[in-house]
């Protein structure tokens, strides 16, 4: 009678697993909620935008026949639908960011979750304002452009603006995670990269827009066109006592009303970029330009600082 061999794939698996189950292997990057809560669903927050995106421009996303006479009725059951699905995802973001290991605050964590998610509701008349300036920026700012419903059914500005406008404002409403998710989702899309902090200004244009930078304390003033490549980055950590670095201290730039930034320029630091300014394609920056300052790269020192002349 012949002897069964276990397949020698089988062993490498059952092997395989054992290493994969040991604590030593998967305790720095395993996550278990103190309260049994999934994590929050990529798919339904990428559904989530895509409803508010039927409801911020009606007609272009969503449903292409809505009449003036029934848009309240649609309007309605898609905002009570973003509700539900937001409450609970907001819901999860905060249990997975909770150290509490006493299941009796669940219930304050669900209370919040849902009037955060009624409080970004209620902020969408003011979204839609926002956004409708970034429209009317792309419009005006890139001559390509046919029509302002070009740009919002066809340009990234316009696509990572939407997701970023309602990642910051839940990030300003204490909302964990979520934030950095929605942002993550337009930046897998467009290729920009916009921290859900970073507060920006209305009547804003990222002309093409692939490869721009702009971190968490980023400070952007109205009417700022910016084009491809350009990083507004910190230029060095703060070390603690333990030398990890500091988090949440101002350490990207201030840019201020009225100023271009074209293609390729890094600036890095907390330095205020003077409004009015035009900052040339390639320059490298670390310290503040004074308002109406036009900057480029020179082709025998790093950069010209020429105030009040043309590029």
């Amino acid at each position: 009678m012949r002897k069964e061999t276990t397949p020698p794939h089988e062993e490498i698996i059952e092997q395989t697993a054992m290493e994969l189950s040991s604590p030593a292997s998967y305790e720095r990057v395993a996550h278990r909620s103190n309260h049994d809560v999934p994590m929050p669903s990529m798919e339904t927050l990428k559904t989530i935008v895509q409803r508010l995106q039927s409801i911020l421009f009606p007609g272009y996303f969503g449903r292409s026949d809505l009449k003036p006479q029934t848009l309240r009725f649609h309007i309605g059951a898609a905002l009570d639908e973003v509700y539900l699905a937001l409450s609970e995802q907001i819901e999860r973001g905060l249990c997975f960011a909770c150290p509490e290991e006493d299941p009796a605050r669940c219930s304050d964590c669900r209370k919040r979750a849902q009037a955060a998610a009624m409080a970004l509701i209620r902020n969408l008349p003011d979204l839609r304002r926002q956004l409708a300036m970034d429209v009317e920026a792309a419009f005006k700012g890139d001559p390509a452009a046919k029509s302002p419903g070009e740009t919002i059914f066809c340009y990234p500005s316009i696509l990572a603006l939407t997701h970023h406008r309602i990642a910051h404002a839940l990030e300003r409403l204490g909302v964990p995670l979520i934030p950095r998710i929605i942002s993550e989702l337009a930046h897998s899309a467009t290729g920009i990269d916009i921290h859900p902090g970073a507060a920006i200004g209305e009547h804003f244009f990222m002309d093409h827009g692939t490869g721009i930078v702009i971190g968490e304390t980023c400070a952007i003033g109205a009417n700022v066109r910016i084009y491809q490549g350009v990083t507004l980055g910190a230029r060095s950590f703060p070390l603690d006592a333990q030398g990890r670095p500091i988090k949440g201290i101002p350490r990207h730039p201030i840019v201020e009303d009225d100023v271009i930034i074209y293609s390729g320029a890094t600036l890095l630091g907390r330095i205020t970029i003077g409004r009015g300014s035009i900052i040339g394609g390639n320059v490298w920056l670390t310290r503040d330009v004074p308002p109406n300052s036009r900057i480029m790269q020179g082709r025998f020192q790093d950069a010209l600082f020429d105030q009040g002349s043309g590029i």
